[in-house]
């Protein structure tokens, strides 16, 4: 029974990937799986007033309070990832220490996140980093080389004393209802769960399981052959071991020093927030957005560079970010393609709100951009006139096609249509609804 809750959840967790890789390269997005995700939850709730999104991290807080932190085992992707490496790279695992550098990183991360931008979120934030790894970006690739090292020499040694969000969902799994814990009747002190252990948080030797740190990979629970490692609610008149003791061990007054800290960190983190936000508008290009990302600003400060959206659009318009541009954006200068009329796919996968969720009705009134006609190369085909899905080409009385700027919203299915490179397509400010 034990060896079989451990082979289901890594059943569903392999599952979990399978789908977050399909999604995340465009071949097959059947639910909204990254709508699930920690902090892209978060951003939608802090920014958007979401509801839907605070119910979403209302489910997982409690989801932890009752289990512990089974998100990091059966809904992180870039977990499942590390999982899969350490079960290639079979070895047994030593005791981790329970770092505080985890809290100093979130603090950073969450702080600036709260302060209104998404820049370092974007280096440190598991779901982050598997977008860009399936989308071949720098970062994630780096990323999973490095962590990928990591988890060869310790295991889930990100997860537990790296990762933001395994930092603030550890701290919630503290005071979880059922836990990993050692029943000292029947332990021998053999260790075997200990070397199993891919977290690294079983003390044998104490009897001790650091439920925060723990992931609840279940791989533990069916090694040892008396059954003294359970997972369950741990009955009280079991709390009175040895172990008790070495949790108190009288840590309070460092306790409280790294708590004083960390606050303070977090309130650095949080100015400087605003402080990118107030300096992003003065170096940020104007750039072509896809429909309901706002403006090049908020865009900025907003999106994950996650590239969901890079490979769910069907016409391959929206592009990566790069050297010259910072962030994901519309690119019409690639194979002459243009932003189907019909389309919101980029508006449905974007997790974060980076790209708000707007109905096809309010996408097709949105002005992502200008079009603009050169009267020297028109050759008065009108070409561009029948293409256009607003009606906003029309020729005026020498025959020449002529915009009319209160309907064009900028798809770019005129410069698509255009043989003769008269048309030129140029970002605006902000999107408006016209």
């Amino acid at each position: 029974m034990k060896k079989s809750l451990y082979f289901l959840r890594l059943g569903i967790s392999l599952v979990i990937l399978l789908l977050a890789i399909l999604g995340i390269t465009g071949i097959f997005y059947p639910v909204p799986l990254f709508d699930l995700q920690f902090v892209p939850v978060l951003q939608r709730i802090i920014f958007d007033f979401s509801i839907a999104a605070g119910i979403i991290i209302t489910l997982i807080i409690l989801f932890t309070l009752l289990f512990g932190r089974l998100y990091c085992s059966l809904l992180c992707p870039f977990g499942a990832l590390q999982e899969i490496i350490c079960l290639i790279f079979r070895k047994d695992n030593e005791k981790q220490k329970n770092l505080p550098v985890k809290y100093f990183i979130a603090s950073i991360t969450f702080g600036v996140l709260i302060g209104g931008s998404a820049l370092f979120i974007r280096y440190f934030e598991p779901y982050t980093f598997f977008g860009s790894l399936m989308t071949l970006s720098l970062i994630g690739i780096t990323a999973f080389i490095a962590v990928g090292i990591l988890a060869f020499f310790k295991q889930r040694y990100f997860c537990t004393n790296l990762c933001p969000v395994g930092a603030v969902l550890g701290l919630i799994s503290k005071f979880s209802l059922f836990k990993i814990y050692i029943d000292k009747e029947k332990c021998l002190s053999c260790a075997m769960c200990e070397r199993s252990c891919q977290a690294g948080c079983i003390k044998a030797a104490d009897e001790f399981v650091d439920n925060e740190m723990c992931v609840k990979c279940f791989k533990c629970l069916g090694k040892c052959y008396k059954g003294a490692i359970k997972y369950g609610i741990k009955p009280f008149w079991k709390n009175s071991s040895s172990n008790s003791a070495n949790q108190k061990f009288s840590l309070k007054r460092r306790e409280l020093i790294t708590s004083i800290v960390v606050f303070a960190v977090f309130t650095a983190a949080f100015k400087s927030g605003i402080e990118i936000v107030n300096n992003t508008a003065k170096k940020i290009k104007k750039i072509i957005l896809p429909p309901g990302a706002v403006s090049s600003e908020r865009m900025r400060n907003k999106c994950f560079n996650c590239n969901l959206c890079v490979n769910a659009c069907p016409n391959k318009i929206i592009k990566k970010s790069g050297e010259d541009f910072q962030v994901v954006h519309i690119d019409y200068n690639n194979g002459k393609k243009y932003c189907k009329f019909d389309c919101v796919e980029c508006s449905k996968v974007c997790p974060s709100g980076a790209i708000k969720k707007i109905p096809l009705e309010e996408k097709q009134k949105t002005r992502v951009a200008m079009a603009v006609i050169n009267s020297d190369k028109c050759t008065h085909c009108g070409i561009c006139i029948n293409e256009c899905p607003v009606k906003a080409i029309s020729k005026d009385e020498n025959g020449a096609a002529i915009i009319n700027a209160a309907k064009c919203i900028g798809c770019g299915a005129c410069k698509r249509s255009c043989h003769f490179s008269a048309v030129d397509i140029f970002a605006v400010k902000e999107q408006k609804v016209i």
